[in-house]
């Protein structure tokens, strides 16, 4: 039994979304005890490499279904906005799921055109 591409890339996506929402949370904690309690610079020695390798990987990973779902421009966008902005990931994969961006069969296929909502 093979999984097809598209169907791992949008769940490494949705896993990716949430883990990069969890590092934020850790790397913030790291930075309160580091530059505020002043108490140890523990927690962003670890979250910090953590939290950048997955905002690397949820960057791919959005970059791939930009192109395999042919989300519109906008919508690739905001994904990678989403990155920047503490736990805008969580929230761009609930928005992306409800409206059918993470779903495999909505990629439009290769030899039809779109058309502007006609």
């Amino acid at each position: 039994m093979t999984i097809p591409v598209r169907t791992l890339v949008i769940r490494a996506f949705r896993v990716l979304a949430v883990a990069e929402g969890f590092s934020w949370a850790a790397l913030l904690a790291g930075m309160y005890f580091k530059w505020i309690a002043k108490t140890t610079e523990l927690g962003v020695e670890i979250a910090g490499p953590i939290h950048g390798a997955l905002f690397v990987g949820y960057g791919i990973a959005a970059l791939a279904l930009w192109r395999l779902q042919r989300w519109h421009f906008v919508v690739a966008l905001f994904a990678g906005l989403s990155a920047v902005i503490p736990f805008a990931t969580v929230a761009f994969e609930r928005w992306a799921g409800k409206r059918g961006y993470l779903t495999p069969s909505t990629a439009v296929p290769a030899g039809t055109k779109e058309t502007a909502g006609v």
